[in-house]
């Protein structure tokens, strides 16, 4: 899976305004602490930062074409430029405010400094979401007893269905192969309805009729993509904690549609009976969670919740792409 560059993107709306925010703090916290004691003071001290702020979002790529040491150092000297800049322009405008031009640069270019780290942590604490995603996946696949049980599947179908025991192996196939692939930072979202049906075909051979399918994705739109191994962990999910504990089956839905600029994608499940015990420990949506986190800065999310009796996992994201949308947030 790729891995977003190190220097943030300050242009999604969630990360932009965590930026403006913490600057505005900062400006506020510099006034308090420096003077002049006046309602506009606040906006005077911040102005510097908020300017860089704006430098960064215009031109986002070319700052993340730099290496990240020299793009970091390249924005405090802008910073720095823009606060002396900015402090004889107000000795001119509001001569009987005078700022000092040396603590208004290091007041800026330590806020600055100051939010650039708080984003690399991010960066850095998220980042092992990737690599953890595809051990994840890998191991889930590979555990002993959905291999051992699909196998038998196979075994059983052999002598009395072959043509349907030759379709389950070359869905296991397909499933390593999508597993094994070139990592990619998205995929189309065919593509992940696609592994997601050709998990539930091999689940079905070993569930039979206690699995049953509603998909609803006829009003998805065509062009959505997002980050691989989205939709297959879900109705995973759906099965083993939905499906597998009722001895009767249930039904796993799957919808998805665009909402404005966003995609939109439901899984849903029947709760567990009472008393029944399920396996997994909430890794996988975690982890996903994470990804979102990383990849869209914000600006996509994974919301669970109980409704009516069912299990819903909803996954909302920008149309756009991880490409076009932030990283850190």
């Amino acid at each position: 899976m790729m891995q977003p560059p190190r220097f943030p993107d300050l242009r999604p709306h969630p990360v932009w305004l965590r930026a403006l925010a913490w600057l505005l703090a900062a400006g506020a916290w510099a006034a308090w602490w420096q003077g002049p004691p006046a309602w506009w003071a606040p906006a005077v001290w911040a102005a510097p930062g908020l300017l860089t702020l704006v430098a960064l979002a215009v031109v986002p790529r070319w700052w993340q074409r730099r290496p990240y040491r020299v793009a970091v150092a390249l924005v405090l000297m802008l910073t720095a430029v823009l606060a002396l800049g900015w402090a004889l322009l107000w000795a001119r405008w509001m001569p009987q405010a005078l700022i000092d031009p040396g603590r208004l640069t290091a007041a800026a270019v330590l806020a600055v400094a100051l939010l650039l780290g708080y984003l690399d942590w991010r960066h850095h604490r998220l980042s092992p979401a990737l690599v953890q995603a595809r051990l994840q996946a890998l191991q889930s696949r590979m555990r002993p007893h959905f291999l051992f049980n699909s196998l038998n599947s196979v075994l059983a179908l052999m002598r009395r269905d072959p043509a349907r025991a030759e379709a389950m192996l070359e869905d296991l196939a397909e499933l390593y192969r999508a597993l094994l692939a070139e990592p990619r930072a998205c995929v189309p979202l065919a593509d992940e309805l696609a592994l997601a049906r050709t998990y539930l075909a091999v689940e079905q051979v070993r569930l039979g009729t206690r699995l049953r399918q509603s998909w609803v994705v006829d009003a998805a739109p065509a062009d959505a993509r997002l980050p691989p191994l989205t939709v297959q962990p879900l109705v995973e999910n759906a099965v083993r904690h939905g499906v597998e504990p009722r001895p009767d089956g249930a039904c796993v839905t799957v919808e998805a549609f665009g909402d404005d600029d966003h995609l939109v994608l439901f899984v849903r499940n029947p709760l567990p009976p009472p008393g029944a015990v399920t396996r997994g420990h909430g890794l996988a949506l975690a982890n996903l969670r994470e990804r979102l986190e990383l990849l869209y800065g914000g600006a996509a999310r994974l919301h669970t919740y109980e409704s009516e009796g069912e299990f819903v996992a909803q996954v909302r994201v920008p149309l756009r792409g991880p490409a076009a949308t932030a990283h850190q947030g």
